[in-house]
């Protein structure tokens, strides 16, 4: 019998480059699959590629069962399809950008999922917040003020610093999900 996948949680403060990590893991190891998220943001937003969702179908979808976990954060409704569980059934790995609010739900939903918890300086924060220009100097403060926040009771991470060069941090993930194996 071939190994279920496991889901890879990566979480972390806005700005921390949650999305440029998970796609330099992929382009290292083409055989992670990447989770896209549904968000109810316009895809003229940018940032990470998601499905744009207005909300009213969004509030469809969870109805309809669609997201294997779904949750609101910043404003935003964010969903993650369920088409994940068959990609964990055929023993794929598979990555995802998760609120730690969510985590939780996501530990009882996905037996030994991995949590990657990204950190970075304020100073690296602060500016790839602004660099972006999604939000107002306001928003970005409360996003900053927010970066330290714990994980829930429970959960454990591996916590890997992501202010300087990308590739130390893929390599730091990449040793631990490869030690992690079952």
């Amino acid at each position: 019998m071939s190994r279920r996948g496991r889901l890879i949680a990566i979480v972390g403060a806005s700005g921390v480059g949650k999305d440029s990590v998970m796609q330099a893991l992929v382009s290292a190891r083409p055989d992670l699959h990447l989770v896209q998220r549904a968000i109810t943001r316009t895809a003229e937003a940018g940032g990470e590629v998601f499905e744009a969702v207005t909300p009213q179908a969004f509030r469809s979808r969870v109805a309809a069962g669609a997201f294997a976990l779904s949750w609101q954060a910043h404003g935003l409704d964010y969903g993650i399809p369920r088409t994940v569980d068959a990609v964990l059934a055929a023993g794929h790995d598979a990555l995802v950008n998760l609120s730690r609010d969510v985590l939780a739900s996501a530990a009882a939903r996905f037996p030994g999922m991995i949590v990657i918890q990204l950190t970075a300086d304020p100073a690296t924060l602060a500016a790839r917040l602004a660099a972006r220009g999604r939000e107002a100097p306001a928003d970005i403060a409360r996003r900053l003020a927010r970066a330290d926040a714990a994980l829930p009771d429970g959960i454990t991470a591996l916590v890997v610093d992501n202010s300087g060069p990308i590739e130390a941090a893929v390599t730091a993930i990449l040793a631990h999900i490869s030690s992690e194996k079952v």
